[in-house]
């Protein structure tokens, strides 16, 4: 194994050039951040640069939802206008978690360049929809089957308790027509944490902490595949330009983000244009997302008198209120004095 020295300043090293970065086979590693001085003079390269700590999440003052996504683009795909929305409009909290890392998603050989340019994309899409943080649970793309339900359900729980949603929005956990098990996955955890987070037992440790038991009262499913139910449609009339700026985010994914551009070279290959498209590859990805992303949310909304619509399955506390209230009614309906 290569062990790096560190140099101390004012050395023949460091006059001589900078101290190269070398991997476990000696080879020079360019473009890293430097090192800094490790607390012992000769160490493996593990001690990297300090942690900047992000704020604390201290209680919520406004509504939150928390959106639980299992690829970057997923959010873009089912429910961005509706965030956009929320944010803009109700004055919601709105938080990223992300399960899986997108290593199988993009257009290079490279296994970390893929997950890392995916990450970048979807910090991105935080700050196009106001989104105050996002939470990446980094496991492997298409294999979120093979993970521990009950790791990835405690990562989940411990999350609502601190952040503590009122709405959640992510795949239906009963994946009607679903084939992709990370999305099948994602929406079974969340419904299972969710319900668990609202208990006092469970995680005993969370409750020491300091994290008290929280019950999420909204669940908004998206409807990620042909023949998924709907009971909610939401307006995102104001938003569509919103949605647009948020397909064209992810360039890596390319499914919307960077087909506009490939549809415009292949053509120019063959001495074509496609005068829509426009003459260069921004113009060429917007208006392809315009044209073909849009259309299934336009022709929703068209049905309902909206430019442009997205629909979920909602599902609510309303049982469990008119439950509580029949009790509540009967018990001070029949309660007498004591004699």
């Amino acid at each position: 194994m290569t062990i790096w020295k560190h140099e101390p300043t004012g050395t023949a090293t460091e006059a001589s050039g900078p101290h190269p970065h070398l991997d476990r086979h000696g080879t020079p590693i360019g473009n890293l951040p430097a090192w800094p001085a490790p607390e012992h003079p000769y160490t493996a390269p593990t001690e990297r640069q300090p942690i900047t700590m992000p704020e604390p999440i201290g209680a919520p003052t406004r509504p939150v939802i928390v959106v639980v996504q299992a690829h970057s683009d997923d959010l873009s795909f089912f429910g961005c206008g509706t965030i956009a929305r929320l944010v803009k409009e109700s004055g919601y909290t709105a938080y990223l978690i992300q399960t899986t890392n997108d290593d199988k998603c993009g257009p290079t050989p490279s296994v970390g360049e893929t997950i890392l340019a995916n990450e970048r994309e979807t910090e991105e899409l935080a700050r196009i929809l106001g989104i105050q943080r996002v939470f990446n649970f980094g496991y492997q793309n298409h294999f979120l089957d093979a993970v521990s339900v009950a790791e990835l359900r405690s990562r989940l729980v411990f999350l609502f308790r601190l952040l503590r949603p009122d709405i959640v929005m992510t795949f239906n956990p009963a994946q009607p027509a679903e084939q992709n098990p990370d999305h099948w996955v994602t929406g079974q955890a969340v419904e299972a944490a969710r319900w668990m987070a609202g208990l006092d037992k469970d995680y005993p440790e969370h409750l020491s902490a300091g994290l008290a038991p929280h019950i999420i009262r909204g669940r908004m499913y998206w409807v990620a595949r042909a023949g998924q139910p709907t009971n909610r449609i939401v307006d995102v009339s104001g938003y569509v330009d919103t949605k647009v700026e948020s397909l064209a985010v992810h360039q890596v994914q390319g499914t919307a983000g960077s087909t506009g551009r490939r549809l415009r070279a292949t053509f120019a290959a063959r001495g074509l244009v496609i005068p829509e498209l426009g003459g260069d590859d921004d113009t060429a990805d917007r208006a392809y997302i315009r044209r073909f992303m849009l259309a299934p949310g336009i022709e929703l909304g068209a049905r309902h008198g909206m430019s442009c619509a997205e629909p979920f399955y909602y599902l609510d506390e309303s049982d469990t209120d008119l439950h509580e209230a029949n009790v509540t009614a009967w018990a001070n309906a029949n309660a007498v004095p004591l004699e």
